[in-house]
């Protein structure tokens, strides 16, 4: 067993009960977990986050369909499947345009995730 002094010892409880002290009180419902967890899933696939990466940081704000599949490497249905989750967790809107789908971030959804998280 390692000796401590006794100043460390004495002031460990106060300091991790200080690093420790929870961020929020509240608590989410059943309801805002589960919309919460559509946006953390649509997330969790390193492919979707690429995705929302480049419409994110597109020069005029959308991207075509057609210009996605390139940068991730996957082919046309794979990213039409990843950007179909990304809709449906409200990441992104998808607007039809004679046969191309084309896809705006929509800014709101990860900074409403981070408020109902921290109750803010």
């Amino acid at each position: 067993m390692v000796d401590m002094p006794s100043q460390l010892i004495d002031a460990a409880p106060e300091t991790v009960e200080n690093c420790c002290a929870p961020l929020t009180t509240h608590v989410i419902d059943d309801q805002a977990a589960t919309s919460l967890s559509r946006v953390f899933k649509a997330l969790g696939d390193p492919s979707r986050v690429k995705l929302f990466s480049l419409i994110v940081a597109s020069k005029d704000g959308e991207m075509c369909i057609c210009d996605l599949t390139e940068p991730v490497g996957l082919s046309q249905p794979t990213v039409s499947h990843h950007m179909k989750l990304l809709v449906e967790a409200g990441l992104v809107t998808r607007e039809q345009r004679g046969r191309w789908a084309y896809y705006q971030p929509t800014a709101a959804a990860l900074t409403d995730a981070t408020r109902t998280l921290v109750g803010a």
